[in-house]
């Protein structure tokens, strides 16, 4: 294991001489490659070509933002040729970490340049196209260029996501097309009389309701900057510096290495909407202390997991699935980062608490203070990576009439200006010429671009392939045929409160399980179409109120990000595995275990929309005074549930003491009166006192050994 207490940077040419990676933290690195930006070293003239297209990809958006003026459908198939190519160039066929290929195979450039072709050939023609009401028959490219669109998309869906999606298109593609062959009549002919291969391909690929649909349309159009955002934020050294003030503060706390690694993931969060990437960035530093200080390998990656997973959860980029979040229900992006804020808020702090309890239970104590970061120096240090942070969630917020792209826009634009600032002032210090120190700037300032337009792929693959589905579902009906068939579930129930919970509970399995295979911005958009509408029929929801329709959204969402830390596919767990040293099932299921307090938060969030400033019937409705009590009483239902899920608040806890902290939990689930509320603490203060009496008629336990 490395030494625990160095700073590895993200950014390999800012390691210091001395601290190479181990193998594991380059394996952990190999999966986010190969994962998320593309398994292949490419060397040469394609590494080149490469580059060259990921700017390329970047000066669009940028200038797309710039002009605002651009055609919705222009666009969106502009930022999937995009994609295609660096899908098809980047990320191989079969991927094996720690053996990357070094080649772009000449079958990979001729697929490549077909799917980029396709996407471009529907951005020339989807005028005429639009304008004869789909494909026309008296041009058959029509439909070979709109089935090479479908095909190639699955195929660098498979490159990209990993096999489930493009399953689940099949067999969503099988349901539409094989109705009108009458292949399985007993089940589809209630939803539709199926469709023929041409209105299928007309449907999908020359319409905005299907690959060129809402979903790839926010990816094109304010996505791709805030993932820019992250990329050059990161690379001008923000993430390292976030890293280094959470260590400084909370570092010497007991269990101060697992709280510095939640700190640094909430903070890292804001710009990342990935926790994969999370995890090795952060998790090179934090998992090696946690280690030291006494955690086990497992719990290390654990605690590095839920915390890395949950930065999703962080406005602004809340995992890209934010901005699509926010067009499904037709409210400004402020509104809902506004609305999300306090959630965040909550499952971060009740996670803390949950790192405090093990270190309780492991009794540990916190990292010496020498051999932490100076708070002061720290801060003086990295002061300035707070401006366009400031800026972009200052303006956003304060100003209800940003517009979200130009903002982001104007972000990186000040980020671009800093970094050459930062590259003079370290040049003067090192020695650099001004020169070389521009040239130095100029450098990461095209890794940066590079990272951004690679993390995008995925993306923007995902919302394309999405769009399939979403189509299919709209032109057959599934939906309704699918809320019939949970509605008949629903019925058994005559509570209408226990209908309810059976439907969450059915979409929160839904969600998990497509999680296991699929991103969370993907996820989110499948269960946006497929589950939320369902759920909103049975709890009798006004579907056009989106303060009724926002909790239903946040539910399925939080339960997507669940997904990242379930076993047994959960790559957040094998990347720490991977650098802790540990067991990744092990590691998986004690994040999963970690991770029940966001599967609480969530039906709390259902049933106590307050949490979401939600009252009155609008957002933003709640005043803040109101919403103080409401927070509180969140959290200590959190730290309940967290304590009874772990069997130990000041000591360990009996059954009954366990079941008397989920009864307060449960209690506050849904909020009925500060008295019933007052109740559920009166029993968390009970089984405190009750414990702290008995831990005083025993000697205290002897101190554990560190690891």
């Amino acid at each position: 294991m490395s030494d625990p207490t160095r700073p590895i940077s993200s950014d390999p040419s800012l390691t210091p001489p001395g601290t190479e990676m181990t193998e594991g933290e380059k394996r952990a690195i190999e999966m986010v490659e190969a994962a998320e930006t593309g398994g292949r070293k490419l060397f040469g003239a394609q590494a080149g070509l490469v580059t060259l297209i990921a700017l390329a990809w970047c000066l669009f958006q940028m200038y797309s933002a710039y002009v605002g003026t651009i055609v919705p459908t222009t666009q969106r198939s502009i930022h999937l040729a995009f994609a295609f190519a660096l899908a098809y160039l980047v990320f191989p066929f079969r991927k094996t970490p720690g053996r990357p290929q070094t080649r772009v195979p000449w079958s990979d450039w001729g697929l490549g340049a077909v799917a980029t072709g396709s996407a471009l050939y529907f951005f020339i023609e989807y005028a005429n196209i639009a304008g004869n009401g789909g494909i026309r028959a008296d041009v058959p490219l029509d439909l070979w260029a709109g089935s090479a669109l479908v095909v190639l998309l699955l195929l660098a869906a498979w490159r990209t996501l990993g096999i489930a999606m493009p399953l689940i298109s099949v067999a969503f593609i099988l349901f539409a097309f094989m109705g009108a062959r009458g292949l399985i009549p007993a089940i589809q002919t209630p939803f539709h009389g199926g469709y023929t291969w041409p209105q299928l391909i007309g449907q999908l690929a020359t319409n905005t309701e299907g690959i060129f649909g809402t979903a790839i349309g926010v990816s094109a159009q304010i996505v791709f900057l805030f993932v820019l955002f992250g990329a050059v934020f990161d690379k001008l050294g923000a993430g390292d510096w976030f890293m280094r003030v959470a260590q400084s503060l909370l570092g010497s706390f007991r269990g101060g290495a697992a709280k510095a690694s939640i700190m640094s993931s909430a903070l890292n969060g804001i710009i990342s909407g990935s926790a994969v990437s999370n995890v090795v960035t952060g998790g090179n530093i934090t998992i090696g202390t946690m280690i030291r200080t006494g955690y086990s390998r497992e719990k290390a990656g654990a605690i590095e997991v839920a915390s890395s997973s949950n930065g999703q959860l962080m406005p602004p980029v809340m995992g890209a699935a934010a901005f699509i979040m926010a067009q499904n229900l037709n409210i400004e992006y402020r509104s809902l980062i506004l609305a999300a804020a306090i959630p965040a808020f909550l499952c971060y702090a009740a996670l803390l608490v949950v790192s405090h309890i093990e270190a309780l239970k492991l009794g540990l104590r916190g990292l010496p203070r020498s051999e932490l970061p100076r708070l002061r120096q720290t801060l003086l240090q990295g002061w300035y990576y707070l401006i366009p942070l400031v800026y972009l969630i200052g303006v956003l917020t304060a100003n209800p009439e940003a517009n979200p792209e130009r903002v982001a826009l104007n972000t990186i634009l000040l980020m671009v200006v800093m970094m050459f600032v930062q590259e003079l002032f370290w040049g003067r210090r090192d020695g650099r010429t001004p020169g070389r120190s521009l040239l130095d700037g100029g450098r990461k300032l095209v890794e940066s671009f590079e990272a951004g337009a690679r993390s995008m792929i995925g993306i923007a693959i995902a919302t394309a392939a999405a769009g399939i589905i979403v189509g299919i579902v709209t032109i057959t009906g599934l939906g309704f045929g699918l809320a019939d068939v949970v509605e008949a579930v629903a019925a058994l129930f005559t509570n209408d409160f226990l209908r309810i919970l059976v439907v969450l509970v059915l979409g929160q399995l839904i969600a998990l399980i497509l999680g296991m295979g699929l991103p969370t911005t993907a996820n989110y958009i499948l269960m946006s179409a497929l589950i939320v509408p369902i759920i909103a029929r049975i709890a009798g929801l006004d579907t056009g109120n989106p303060a009724e329709m926002l909790p239903v959204h946040m539910f399925v969402f939080y339960f997507g990000i669940m997904a990242d830390s379930t076993p047994p596919v959960a790559l957040a767990a094998f990347a720490a595995a991977a650098i802790s040293g540990g067991d990744p099932v092990k590691t998986g299921v004690q994040a999963f275990q970690y991770e029940l307090r966001t599967a609480l938060l969530a039906y709390m969030m259902f049933f106590n929309p307050q949490l979401l400033l939600i009252a009155g019937g609008r957002l933003g409705g709640l005043p803040l005074a109101e919403a103080i009590p409401m927070v509180l009483f969140a959290f200590i239902g959190l730290v309940a549930f967290g304590a009874a899920t772990l069997r130990f608040f000041h000591r360990r806890t009996n059954p009954v003491q366990t079941l008397l902290l989920l009864a307060a939990s449960f209690i506050l689930i849904i909020p009925t009166s500060v008295l019933v509320n007052l109740g559920a603490v009166a029993l968390m203060a009970a089984v405190y006192f009750w414990q702290k009496a008995g831990s005083r008629r025993e000697p205290p336990a002897p101190m554990p050994s560190a690891a």
